[in-house]
């Protein structure tokens, strides 16, 4: 199972208590947006602790089982998000992923681009035109994050798998980007975490279906989000 969106500001608030976002926020129309108004635009300036901890605390959230653990975080459920690392964690780095748990994760890159594509053969999520399913440096001036579903969705239903925010995966990377072939799991090592999709800071290519990107699991820039997948039992 997949949101068939980026994880809005308003559902990364609700279950994290606050809204990390320094991007500023946009309707489709390039109108800037404030107060709530913002709140259904994608959460950005998350880093990849961050994701895993909202995969997990919505997971109890819905009476799910987490997917992950960390060493010594015993207490997800009332975990701050001023607790989360913003600098390279060695714990959190070696963090355990249940497979046969039924809660909220991040996808593996195999599974992202399997999902992006959309059972079609375009250069980007759903089109060769970049600009039918994309937000990103020609149409937003750099100015910002654009709401959720507001371009044309993918073969499987899916908005903004190219632009708009860069998508964390759960695959590890070392600092060549190579990963192993392990599709179902990903790599869990590697000093980076692979990083999908492009945003609206980014040029077209790079919102190519194909291209990658890998970055530290700290990182925390204003075009940096994710969106959460479930495993089907």
């Amino acid at each position: 199972y997949v949101c068939d969106h980026e994880v809005t500001r308003g559902e990364f608030k609700e279950v994290m208590g606050t809204d990390p976002s320094t991007a500023s926020a946009y309707d489709k129309d390039g109108n800037k947006l404030t107060g709530d108004a913002v709140l259904n635009n994608p959460v950005n300036s998350v880093n990849w602790y961050a994701a895993i901890a909202y995969c997990n605390k919505l997971s109890l959230k819905e009476n799910l089982t987490p997917c992950y653990s960390v060493s010594g975080v015993t207490d997800w459920e009332n975990l701050a998000y001023s607790s989360i690392p913003i600098f390279s964690n060695s714990t959190w780095n070696a963090l355990t992923y249940n497979e046969e748990a039924d809660g909220y994760r991040l996808p593996t890159e195999a599974e992202w681009e399997w999902l992006a594509r959309g059972g079609e053969n375009y250069t980007y999520a759903g089109s060769n035109t970049v600009d039918d399913v994309a937000w990103y440096t020609t149409n937003t001036n750099d100015t910002g994050t654009r709401e959720v579903k507001t371009k044309k969705a993918n073969g499987y239903g899916l908005y903004d798998m190219s632009g708009n925010v860069w998508e964390w995966c759960y695959d590890g990377s070392d600092n060549n980007g190579i990963t192993s072939s392990t599709a179902d799991t990903g790599p869990s090592s590697g000093s980076h975490r692979v990083i999908r999709g492009g945003s609206w800071g980014c040029d077209a290519s790079e919102c190519a279906v194909a291209d990658r990107y890998y970055f530290g699991p700290f990182c925390r820039l204003a075009d940096y989000g994710f969106r959460v997948v479930r495993s089907s039992s």
